[in-house]
């Protein structure tokens, strides 16, 4: 085994041993996490649509039990088709006779009658109550229902996995942000040394005023370089605070043992990528469609409910034994021919059923890429920030050796500021490369779902 791959073996055993020694002290940035799940705008959508299809579900539960209802009409009504009863026709011959014959009046003369077929001034109020007894349909939703949540719990989780990568590596390119506002200052008192060395050089005759000029260029060259890393602080520190929904200009706490070391790398295991919510969003959607291709196929099933009323009817609001009534039956509904129409729904349902299929393999292989792609970016982002260290120090020993020698008169000042600003981007290098590796950590936990939610 070479050098450089034990030295490498060695790195990595560092990392997952300081990782574990800081997982019960890092909790700063899992505090942000935390406060993130409950305050960002977008999560908190995504959990009202999970609450919708809770409620949802709910519904179509209820429509197993009885549903009752009061019912009620009134009717006033005139004219319109009747009813002739010859009432006088047929008894007013037999009632004179019965009047001859008893010598009284008691039978008196009846007059025919015409009876309205509308009612009028007739009431009906009754407690009508279902209940479904056989009905596919009402069970299928109830199952789609339920399958629908797990759906949009894994959309919830979904976003929860990305809003994690995105805020660590907000995180930590404030971090970064802020690294280069005290680079660019720590610069600036170097060049002010330049400056002062340089006076005192003038004064004692020992060289002109070129380099004092120089010096003082190169001191608004990074009074720019402050103001421009400044501004990339405010923004990080904003996009950091838009994500927590919170104001943009809020303190944010940087957390220095956070930084100490890299942060646990998880296994190189492709098989992580099936607890990948995306996945299981793809499985619901299979689920789904199965059930409604059972559902439409289903129709040859009779529905059959059964009703009670229990009411009052009569005219002019009476209420009493003759008004009152119940009525009880069954109710079946049995399609036997319908056109094609659940066939074709459930040839639909069949196609989405394939699609889905597709789709989960799809996913699946770009799920793999990615995360091969996420360790490769990672080693790639490891071996920047040691070669990122490596050139710090041979600039830091470089930048002294060169002062040095100009501060015996025996070196061009152009010679010390080349040193100088090898010096400075040196050291943003290192920022750059150490958030290159948190960032890259963080993508290896989102692409292998390594992060518990």
């Amino acid at each position: 085994m070479s050098t450089r791959i034990k030295k490498r073996l060695l790195f990595i055993v560092a990392i997952l041993g300081a990782s574990f020694r800081l997982s019960a002290q890092d909790t700063l940035l899992e505090h942000y996490i935390r406060e993130a799940f409950t305050r960002n705008q977008g999560l908190q959508q995504r959990n009202f649509q999970l609450d919708k299809s809770l409620y949802a579900l709910q519904e179509a539960k209820s429509l197993f039990y009885p549903s009752v209802s009061l019912e009620g009409d009134y009717t006033r009504a005139a004219g319109g088709r009747t009813i002739d009863i010859p009432l006088g026709d047929l008894l007013n011959n037999v009632y004179s006779s019965l009047n001859q014959l008893t010598g009284s009046n008691q039978f008196p003369q009846l007059k025919n009658q015409s009876v309205l077929l509308n009612p009028d001034n007739f009431y009906d109020a009754k407690l009508h109550t279902t209940l479904p007894l056989i009905n596919t349909e009402i069970w299928y939703a109830n199952k789609i229902r339920s399958e629908s949540i797990s759906l949009q719990q894994a959309t919830v989780n979904v976003y929860k996995r990305k809003l994690v990568k995105d805020l660590k590596t907000a995180y930590y390119q404030y971090y970064q942000s802020c690294r280069a506002v005290e680079i660019y200052n720590a610069a600036m008192l170097l060049v002010d040394e330049n400056i002062r060395v340089n006076k005192s050089f003038i004064a004692n005759g020992v060289t002109n005023t070129t380099a004092l000029t120089r010096s003082q260029a190169e001191q608004q060259k990074i009074i720019t370089n402050i103001t421009s890393a400044e501004n990339q602080r405010t923004l990080s520190k904003a996009y950091f605070n838009f994500l927590l929904n919170k104001p943009l200009n809020d303190t944010i706490l940087l957390d220095s043992t956070t930084f100490a070391t890299a942060s646990l790398l998880p296994v190189a295991d492709t098989s992580t990528i099936t607890k990948r919510e995306e996945l299981q969003q793809l499985e619901q959607q299979k689920k789904i469609a199965g059930l409604q291709y059972k559902q439409y196929n289903s129709y040859l099933v009779p529905k059959l409910s059964t009703f009670l009323d229990l009411g009052s009817q009569g005219f002019n609001w009476s209420v009493d034994n003759k008004t009152r009534y119940f009525l009880w039956g069954v109710h079946l509904q049995w399609d036997l021919f319908t056109s094609g129409q659940q066939k074709h729904k459930a040839q639909q349902a069949a196609i989405e059923i394939k699609t889905v299929d597709a789709a989960y393999n799809e996913i699946y292989s770009s799920l793999q890429l990615a995360l091969t792609t996420a360790y490769n970016n990672y080693h790639t982002a490891v071996a920047n920030y040691q070669n990122a260290q490596t050139q710090l120090a041979l600039s830091e020993k470089y930048y002294r050796d060169q002062f040095k020698v100009y501060k015996a008169g025996q070196l061009l000042y152009l010679e010390l500021l080349d040193a100088q600003n090898q010096l400075t981007n040196a050291r943003l290098q290192v920022a750059v490369a150490f958030a290159g590796v948190q960032t890259s950590m963080a993508d290896i936990e989102l692409q292998a779902a390594a992060y518990q939610l």
